[in-house]
């Protein structure tokens, strides 16, 4: 067979291959694109690391998206999103889901959070501890009065069952860490489709308690110090609080690939590590993990 060299090719042929040539050795030059899926509480990080990571990577578009931990997992194991954010790890059935799928969880803990509890501002209760707290919500206390507030019921607002945050309250707050713990919210409690619609929701209803993410807190609401039992002091989440583990509703947050990230994935990660990086979780008011 004779070989054909460039000179025997037509131009636009030529022309064709060596641009396919060299896109093929400079991959990391190509547009690219990262889908982010998941947790609503970790949404506005992602979109600030995303933003971040663009003005680097001005050929990488990042879209990120919320819609729950749940969700972000979900599409991990279905195929539609590079990256699952989530407040919370990943469940036994979500594994086997993902090993039926030929998907492996990659975990990366890139930031850490405090659950705020939070009340309208009016409301003069400013303590309550972890037993009080699985109380209300278990719908066991309707009135403020009981727990020396004014005569008002109590209107419960909580996160829908797909919220990586819904589950971990539930599982910390009122199973108690429990594993085989079967308690639930109860059934007069609101589930609320964002940790936004619990901000607003207390924001304008002196008789609500609610819960989200500590990078929701504003003046708007009133953060309510928790302590662990009635002998411990009482916290609110704050950096140092949540750093060292003492303010009792703490938890990693977390982001997870299908196997060790590579390529542009994984330059994202290693963003998300970086001393900037970093420095976007504490500006969203979140706690560093370095």
């Amino acid at each position: 067979m004779k070989r054909l060299y460039p000179a025997a090719l037509s131009w636009p042929l030529f022309l064709f291959l060596a641009f396919f040539q060299a896109s093929a050795a400079t991959p990391g030059q190509k547009n690219a694109s990262i889908q982010i899926k998941g947790s609503d509480t970790m949404v506005n990080l992602g979109q600030a690391w995303a933003e971040a990571f663009n003005a680097i990577h001005s050929k990488v578009n990042v879209a990120v998206t919320g819609g729950g931990s749940g969700t972000g997992i979900a599409a991990l194991i279905s195929g539609t999103c590079d990256i699952a954010e989530s407040s919370r790890a990943v469940e036994e059935k979500e594994i086997k889901q993902a090993e039926a799928a030929g998907i492996r969880f990659n975990q990366e803990i890139v930031a850490l959070d405090g659950i705020a509890v939070v009340v309208h501002p009016s409301n003069p209760i400013k303590n309550l501890t972890m037993d009080e707290l699985r109380e209300i919500f278990l719908g066991n206390i309707t009135n403020w009065r009981v727990l020396r507030g004014p005569d008002w019921p109590i209107v419960l607002l909580s996160r829908e069952v797909n919220s990586g945050t819904h589950i971990f309250f539930k599982e910390h707050v009122l199973r108690r860490g429990k594993k085989k713990a079967q308690e639930e919210f109860s059934p007069a409690a609101l589930m609320m489709p964002s940790s936004y619609a619990i901000a607003e929701e207390v924001a304008n209803n002196e008789n609500t308690i609610g819960y989200y993410g500590m990078g929701y807190i504003s003046p708007r609401q009133k953060v309510i110090a928790v302590a662990k039992d009635a002998q411990s002091p009482f916290l609110e989440p704050t950096l140092k609080a949540i750093r060292s583990n003492a303010y009792p509703i703490s938890r990693p947050l977390y982001l997870y690939t299908n196997g060790a990230p590579q390529g542009i994935v994984k330059e994202f990660i290693d963003f998300v590590y970086s001393k900037e990086g970093q420095e976007i979780v504490k500006k969203t008011d979140f706690v560093p993990i370095k």
